[in-house]
């Protein structure tokens, strides 16, 4: 079945709908997250006076089904610009639908825009779906070990 599925940028409005999915996203990659934490701070790197982050949504009508978000960064080892992709997720009934693709289009799209050299990201090692999804669309994987440290007041 065809959908029409509309790929627009997220603003601050949307940030009720886009913490929703991100909760979703985080439960699914097994991540602790604290839902309703921080919503101003996302509106504000959206749509603040110097906007750090850009973030697509995937709508099937009025439904998200999806989203991606990115922020440009930089390589000191490469001296040049990189995206980041954050985070690319679509609701589960919803996969298998060209959805993906059609966010990660706006990746690259953004990215080139940017003039990034590489687009750069990570996924869970046991999330087999998203890295079939990654090499059909050309990716290499590089094995590193991701650390977080959290800080205070943050």
């Amino acid at each position: 079945m065809q959908h029409d599925v509309r790929i627009r940028r997220a603003h601050a409005p949307d940030v009720p709908e886009l913490m929703a999915i991100c909760a979703e996203h985080a439960d699914f990659e097994r991540l602790p997250h604290v839902p309703g934490e921080r919503a101003a701070a996302l509106a504000d790197a959206l749509d603040g006076d110097t906007p750090r982050l850009m973030a697509w949504l995937a709508c099937i009508g009025d439904a998200v089904v999806g989203y991606a978000s990115a922020t440009v960064d930089f390589s000191t080892l490469d001296r040049v610009s990189y995206l980041h992709m954050d985070c690319l997720y679509v609701r589960a009934p919803w996969r298998n639908h060209a959805i993906g693709r059609q966010l990660w289009e706006h990746v690259i799209a953004h990215a080139s825009a940017q003039r990034c050299a590489s687009v750069q990201w990570q996924t869970p090692a046991w999330n087999d779906g998203a890295a079939r999804f990654y090499r059909r669309l050309g990716a290499n994987e590089h094995a590193k070990l991701r650390y977080v440290l959290p800080l205070d007041g943050a």
